[in-house]
């Protein structure tokens, strides 16, 4: 009697059931496809035909008038560029800003990141006004900037004075104020500052994340033996960040470098050329001087530069992380 009823349940498995339609989203590579459509359409729409095509000016004679390209010029617009004096300022000045605002994100990145790290009171209202300068427009950002550092009613120079340590007699000069956008050294000063104020927000956000990710074990026992501060944060804290940091600092070097917005919002490059940098100097030669060729050829001059830079920190990071 039970052999019949195994027989009969093995027979009802066995039986062919009605075939299960497969539609497009069952299909894993369709889905795939569908899915990655959107952020091959964006590389190569906004970022490889603009690069393809700033090659194609950069070895031409196309300007402003008429941005065809009709005649090829190899790399003559590349050596134009190299002999003008104005080239020389805007690399020293774009290697100068990149490296200093490096340096000075990465030490207050590590300082907010250790601050943040541990509770206390108001610290949500804290998190929100650091993250401030990243989330307010350019625009309104440059106004208060500007404000900041006007010459004569700079805030700056009234609390400098008010201390003594600005106008006649004063240790920082005569005059009553400092007129940061008028002089070479402090207009460069001013542009590190302020990238450092802008970029501060999203680098400190993205250290943090891997920060809190530290097990907290790791500083009770360094605690239990006796480790102070240092010897946590450069044994402990440092290593456990090391990608993260190495993200955050190639990003930065990134954006720094390609960016002229801080410069076209204060200085302007001035007084003189001074306080160029090359995408500023780019737009200026290429947009305002017509030389739409030449533009291209300096907003090009340090791609390869860029290209293994990044090549080469991505494959140290990547190292250390398999290490």
């Amino acid at each position: 009697m039970r052999n019949d009823k195994t027989l009969a349940a093995a027979g009802k498995r066995k039986a062919p059931g009605p075939r299960a339609r497969i539609g497009i989203a069952d299909r894993d590579g369709i889905v795939g496809t569908i899915m990655l459509a959107p952020a091959v359409l964006y590389v190569v729409a906004l970022v490889a035909v603009p690069f393809f095509l700033a090659i194609a000016l950069s070895v031409s004679d196309a300007t402003v008038g008429d941005p065809a390209i009709h005649h090829f010029v190899g790399l003559a617009n590349f050596i134009s560029v190299v002999r003008e004096s104005a080239f020389l300022f805007a690399l020293r000045n774009s290697i100068i800003v990149t490296l200093a605002t490096l340096v000075l994100l990465t030490v207050l990145t590590i300082v907010l990141v250790e601050l943040l790290a541990r509770p206390f009171p108001g610290k949500r209202l804290a998190e929100i006004l650091i993250i401030l300068p990243w989330a307010m427009p350019a625009a309104l950002a440059a106004v208060g900037w500007l404000w900041l550092l006007d010459s004569e009613f700079s805030p700056i120079d009234w609390i400098l004075r008010t201390v003594g340590l600005l106008g006649p007699g004063s240790v920082l000069g005569p005059a009553n104020n400092l007129y940061y956008l008028g002089r070479e050294w402090l207009g460069l000063g001013v542009i590190v500052v302020i990238n450092v104020w802008r970029t501060l927000p999203l680098s400190a956000v993205i250290v943090l994340a891997g920060r809190t990710a530290i097990p907290n074990e790791l500083f009770e026992q360094a605690a239990l033996d006796g480790a102070g501060y240092f010897r946590v944060l450069f044994r402990i804290t440092l290593p456990a960040l090391g990608i993260l940091l190495t993200v955050a600092i190639l990003f930065t070097v990134l954006v720094i470098f390609g960016d002229m917005t801080v410069v076209a919002l204060t200085t302007r490059g001035g007084p003189g050329y001074t306080t160029e940098v090359l995408p500023y100097w780019a737009y200026l030669k290429g947009i305002q001087g017509g030389a739409l060729s030449q533009g291209a050829a300096i907003a090009l001059f340090l791609f390869p530069v860029l290209l293994a830079a990044s090549v080469l920190v991505l494959r140290i990071a990547y190292r250390r992380e398999g290490a």
